[in-house]
């Protein structure tokens, strides 16, 4: 299912991309046209809007684009509406299992877990192949994944197995599998969060922690903020518009926020040094991770990477000033301090950003 959706997934972002683009270069010829640098005769501009509208018309017959920006606003609508009807059906689908599950023998729970499953598995695949839009595809995924959570973890309620982070990893492949297949960031978000939980449930069980404690040493969480910035890399994530960038937050994500954490309470730390040094070093560490985010997002054009590097190092330098002044001067100054930093990383930033510019533009700094 997801190799042959895929081309035309691609396609669809395509076509909304040079939909787009004609409502960007009709805008700017019209203000070309007002501010008298160019002026088209009748027949090329005729020409042009004609070739336009085939396009537009070709492109919402066979993926049905968003044509304007109030249709953009109205799918905008529609994805919110599709979201929470989502959220509210798996909610639905949970406590209905949970209000009459004790109704039925254990043999018919077995089969009702299973064939909900299969049944939410099936729906999905058909409404795909149907629904142009994706909003009813999403809808019939989540409540496909709710059931699917529903299955492994009443399963083993009810054959009395112990509960187990090798949940996670089955849930994950759920996830991702109807993400990739339906082009869904919802549940691609879903999948990596369980990927991630259960990535670091294995590193903390090597030391010896019980994985429902896992956050007791951020540490655990960096061998899954690797694998994620290393997954972003591969090629099929450049086939689903997003899917790349999201990877890459989450990894920052799942790097930088343990290391703020440990960069104020250095006593969580597997290293058996003063808590001190230890937040001292991991201070250091998150600077040069979110000043290194910063220049690769600006680099690769990447405006996601950067923007993260960009609200981490803010809060690391927001961390720092607060160790340093905060018992020592007066409050009103301490916040004079920081709004005084704000303006000095903006005004970095905009020179950045000059520096930037004059290099696209081939010109000498």
């Amino acid at each position: 299912m997801m190799t042959e959706q895929a081309p035309d997934i691609a396609a669809r972002h395509q076509a909304q991309q040079r939909a787009d683009d004609i409502e960007t270069f009709r805008r700017e010829l019209a203000r070309l046209e007002a501010e008298g640098v160019l002026s088209l005769d009748t027949t090329t501009r005729q020409a042009i809007a004609a070739h336009h509208r085939v396009l537009l018309a070709r492109y919402a017959a066979d993926h049905d684009i968003d044509r304007s920006q109030r249709a953009r606003q109205l799918s905008l609508g529609m994805r919110a509406a599709s979201l929470l009807g989502a959220l509210a059906l798996a909610a639905s689908v949970f406590f209905l299992f949970y209000q009459f599950w004790g109704l039925f023998p254990e043999t018919a729970q077995v089969a009702i877990l299973i064939v909900s499953a299969v049944a939410g598995l099936g729906l999905t695949a058909y409404l795909q192949k149907r629904d142009t839009t994706g909003y009813f595809t999403k809808l019939a995924a989540l409540v496909a994944l709710a059931c699917f959570v529903l299955n492994v973890s009443m399963l083993g309620q009810i054959y009395n197995v112990m509960p187990s982070d090798r949940a996670l990893l089955p849930w994950a492949a759920m996830a991702l599998l109807l993400a990739y297949a339906c082009d869904l960031r919802l549940l691609l978000g879903v999948g990596i969060l369980c990927l991630v939980a259960f990535v670091s449930a294995r590193v903390g069980s090597w030391y010896g922690i019980y994985w429902p404690n896992v956050g007791e040493r951020p540490e655990n969480f960096f061998v899954a903020a690797l694998l994620l910035l290393a997954i972003s890399r591969l090629t099929v994530n450049h086939r689903h518009s997003g899917f790349a960038a999201i990877y890459r937050v989450f990894g920052l994500l799942t790097a930088l926020i343990p290391m703020l954490f440990l960069g104020q309470w250095g006593y969580f730390s597997y290293l058996d040094l003063p808590p001190k040094l230890v937040e001292g070093a991991y201070q250091l560490l998150g600077f040069a991770a979110s000043a290194l985010a910063i220049w690769i997002g600006t680099r690769r054009d990447w405006p996601e990477t950067a923007n993260t590097g960009i609200a981490f190092f803010v809060l690391f330098l927001y961390a720092k000033l607060y160790d340093w002044w905060w018992a020592v001067m007066p409050k009103y100054l301490f916040f004079l301090v920081l709004g005084l930093s704000a303006l000095l990383i903006l005004l970095i930033l905009k020179r950045l950003r000059g520096v930037i510019g004059r290099t696209e533009r081939g010109d000498t700094p």
